[in-house]
């Protein structure tokens, strides 16, 4: 079963789209590790570390998103988690901003996917699939490789 780190970033404390996408996703065949609100970008390694997830979403409604995001792929990368999938969604930024442009900002940041608040979660339920299959096909031939 295919294992996901879910959870509201930062100090933002808004659970109900987080539970959402946690109900959808688990019905999806997933197996959701749902932190709540307000986790830290620590805990969101620390959880897929211990579970041994194979991607992490990271939500954010209050629109500060963009600082509490900052450095995330980087801190993964720290923790040995260089091929988690990552993604991040909601409302990310203060003010209006063209969403090409708040896309950018995060695919620069490291994140795999950026999504806007009103995504359909069965097309994000279809690119998790593929991202993490993706990633795990990725993987498997480095380490062929690696072994040749």
């Amino acid at each position: 079963m295919t294992t996901v780190v879910l959870g509201v970033i930062g100090a933002d404390c808004h659970a109900v789209g987080n539970k959402i996408i946690d109900h959808f996703l688990t019905n999806q065949g997933f197996k959701v590790v749902n932190l709540g609100v307000m986790v830290s970008q620590d805990e969101f390694a620390d959880a897929a570390i211990e579970t041994g997830a194979q991607a992490i979403l990271v939500s954010s409604i209050y629109g500060h998103g963009e600082i509490d995001c900052l450095g995330f792929r980087g801190r993964c990368i720290e923790r040995g988690l260089e091929d988690v999938v990552l993604y991040v969604g909601g409302n990310l930024v203060i003010g209006k901003r063209d969403f090409a442009e708040i896309e950018r900002l995060f695919l620069d940041m490291g994140f795999d996917r950026v999504f806007s608040p009103s995504v359909d979660l069965h097309e994000v339920a279809r690119m998790l699939r593929e991202d993490i299959a993706s990633r795990a096909a990725g993987l498997e031939h480095r380490e062929e490789a690696i072994a040749a």
